[in-house]
């Protein structure tokens, strides 16, 4: 499977790509679904010591990544000083997604070859960004450096929140050696691929390096009965404490 995520990357243009960013020309819905995932998220972080929020998921093709860098669009959107980090250094997308070159990113910024203001790119969005970079040999090494640790130090004193982009959690463990350096993980599932067994799984690897689960995000949520069932082919999103074996119970 870990073949097939590297393998796998969508082709979609980078008009495409950037058509998911969350801007002014978004329905509605879309807007307050992530203002929503954003209200529960500063009050979960409210009293949490470190404000740096992984973004993950249980398997490849679950939105992760597009979820994760509207979810950073949203939080500076309340005028707080937000940072994205492309950790996905194997199949990255955020220079995509915000249509910005790949340039200096995070695998050169822990390879000790630039500092930080070279690797910072200042969107118009209002957040700051540090793309992936160019792909190395050994991005978990690279992630569970001490130089990771030191780099996140520096960065939680300039920035109010910070959003990691890392691989699915079941596919490599990129995600799992961040699990501790931060506040905890959000996990982006999809309905009618994400399973109740894979995304336990994922929980339960989270859990097993003593991360914490913040919750699920849950794309492309078949809304029948709700007046806005239009919106539900692009991003319905439903964020709260995941328990999937309760859920597949009832």
């Amino acid at each position: 499977m870990a073949k097939r995520y590297l393998r796998g990357m969508e082709k979609l243009n980078s008009t495409m790509w950037t058509s998911y960013r969350l801007d002014d020309t978004k329905k509605f819905h879309v807007t307050e679904a992530y203002k929503l995932i954003r209200t529960n998220l500063l009050f979960t972080l409210s009293d949490a010591d470190k404000k740096v929020v992984l973004v993950s998921s249980a398997e490849p093709d679950a939105g992760k990544s597009i979820s994760c860098a509207n979810l950073a669009i949203s939080m500076a959107q309340t005028g707080a000083r937000v940072l994205l980090i492309d950790a996905d250094m194997r199949r990255a997308v955020q220079h995509r997604i915000f249509g910005i070159p790949k340039g200096k990113g995070i695998s050169q910024l822990l390879g000790g070859f630039c500092g930080l203001e070279d690797a910072i790119v200042h969107d118009k969005s209002s957040l700051d960004i540090i793309t992936a970079g160019q792909q190395p040999p050994n991005p978990v090494e690279l992630l569970a450096s001490k130089s990771m640790n030191t780099i996140l130090e520096k960065l939680s004193e300039q920035y109010d929140y910070i959003f990691i982009d890392t691989p699915p959690v079941s596919i490599l463990s990129d995600a799992l050696v961040l699990a501790d350096k931060v506040a905890g993980v959000v996990l982006i599932a999809r309905q009618k691929q994400t399973t109740y067994d894979i995304l336990q799984k994922a929980i339960d690897s989270i859990r097993k390096v003593d991360g914490v689960v913040l919750g699920t995000v849950i794309n492309d949520v078949e809304e029948k009965n709700k007046p806005y069932k239009s919106y539900s082919s692009y991003y319905s999103s439903y964020y709260g404490s995941y328990e999937p074996k309760k859920a597949a119970e009832k």
